[in-house]
């Protein structure tokens, strides 16, 4: 997900990617289907066609991997053209419902998992399930049964992980601390934080130093999710937090959840945070990080590319951080939005192949060489020790195989979005304490599970 953002991730997640997989990890089967939708094929027909496709890929690396991608499946099948409309998150999670229910819907959308988006989708009937397809393409051996589930619902969309597959997800992700290496030596840091107490003492040590600690924009609202969901995996752990997110237990009013929000507006009132952060863009953040003037930044894995090729690249790093009670760390991230068909697609064949070729190997070696990260590693991608890219692709197969993922918080509701990104912006402004945010998190939720 590309959350800015987001884009999405894990309950359970035991092994997002398989480290070495030749041809794949073990995936079990996909979720069984609960009704004919007739014959498919692989095959495309010879017939002109043009498949609508929406995506959110519009960041530099994944934009031109995207590019690329299109441009090889033109070639590959010359009869279908790929219009293509691409949207940040932000305008894709407002317009794309709109768009669904018109009487000209897209063939081929980016649905982000959970409640609020895929749930309200397959609810109103406008996805289509795509069981089918995953055994035709393998899809069920490719991918983890974890990731498959990530994308599933009931038929009716009110449960999360249920029996029927809607997408396949193109990308993996994780949400760290980036930081740049030169800034922290100058400033007496001899290597990146490990625990949530090291961050906190090295930004009071970069204030001192007379440097911005963290940058941070959320104009957007949405990396408020990603800056209290990296402080509660560190502090609560993955198991907590996934079973949070799930509705299994535990309560956003919890003493791990209360600590994370007083964490989070501690370093506000410190001064360790962009000032005025909730009027600055999370891409002016970025790029303000990438031009040395601030220590870190706390974005997802999908700024890799756009990082690597700004004027402090080869001075930033990337790391995720370990709670006290751990040995490995935890952090948020997965895999990326989902491709889905949509239900009133009239080339559910050419739809399906579409998402094929745009998420299998060969597509996730067109991903590595534009610096992204694909949900499912290659086998032969080592990149350097000591590179950004081989600090991303090293925690993402260390933590994966440790369960230290943990779900977007958004995913927890269908209305956890709207409400989990406001409060992260009163929050930070200090309108309300620690207590309030988490109670109006708890409120929602509550509701939620009662009308279940």
């Amino acid at each position: 997900m590309k959350h800015f953002r987001k884009a999405a991730v894990a309950v359970g997640l035991a092994a997002v990617v398989a480290v070495g997989l030749a041809a794949c990890a073990p995936g079990g089967s996909a979720p069984s289907a609960r009704q004919s939708l007739g014959p498919i094929s692989k095959s495309v027909g010879s017939g002109k066609i043009t498949l609508t496709v929406w995506d959110q890929n519009t960041d530099g690396g994944i934009n031109t991997a995207q590019q690329e991608l299109n441009k090889q499946f033109e070639q590959k099948y010359p009869n279908v053209t790929i219009n293509r409309v691409s949207r940040s998150f932000t305008d894709l999670k407002t317009t794309l419902k709109l768009a669904l229910s018109g009487n000209n819907p897209p063939d081929v959308v980016q649905a982000n998992q959970g409640y609020p988006d895929m749930g309200a989708f397959v609810k109103a009937g406008l996805l289509r399930p795509i069981n089918d397809y995953a055994k035709l393409y393998g899809w069920n051996s490719y991918y983890p049964s974890s990731l498959l589930k990530l994308n599933s619902f009931s038929t009716d969309g009110k449960t999360w992980q249920g029996d029927n597959l809607y997408g396949i997800s193109q990308t993996g992700e994780l949400v760290g601390v980036y930081y740049n290496k030169s800034i922290l030596a100058k400033d007496g840091i001899t290597a990146p934080p490990k625990t949530l107490d090291e961050f906190t003492t090295d930004m009071q040590k970069v204030k001192a130093a007379g440097d911005l600690p963290l940058s941070y924009g959320d104009v957007e609202k949405s990396p408020g999710i990603h800056i209290y969901g990296v402080v509660l995996s560190a502090l609560a752990g993955a198991d907590a937090v996934n079973s949070l997110v799930a509705g299994k237990s535990g309560s956003w009013t919890g003493s791990d959840e209360v600590q994370a929000a007083a964490t989070i507006q501690g370093w506000q009132k410190d001064g360790y945070i962009t000032p005025g952060g909730n009027g600055v863009s999370q891409d002016v953040a970025t790029a303000d990080f990438g031009k040395g003037q601030s220590a870190f930044l706390i974005d997802g894995t999908w700024n890799e590319a756009t990082l690597e090729q700004s004027p402090q690249g080869k001075n930033i790093g990337f790391q995720a951080l370990t709670p006290a009670s751990g040995t490995t760390p935890v952090t948020e991230g997965g895999e990326g939005l989902a491709w889905a068909l949509t239900s009133k697609t009239k080339h559910a064949d050419a739809a399906a192949a579409y998402i094929n070729f745009i998420t299998d190997r060969a597509a996730s070696e067109v991903l590595v060489k534009t610096g992204n990260l694909p949900t499912v590693v290659p086998s032969d991608d080592k990149p350097a020790t000591g590179t950004l890219a081989g600090d991303i692709t090293g925690l993402y197969k260390t933590i994966s195989q440790s369960n230290g993922i943990t779900a977007y918080l958004d995913y927890s509701t269908p209305t956890f979005y709207d409400t989990l990104t406001a409060a992260a912006q009163d929050l930070v402004a200090e309108k309300v304490t620690p207590q309030q945010f988490t109670q109006t998190l708890q409120s929602d939720y509550a509701s939620f599970l009662k009308s279940k």
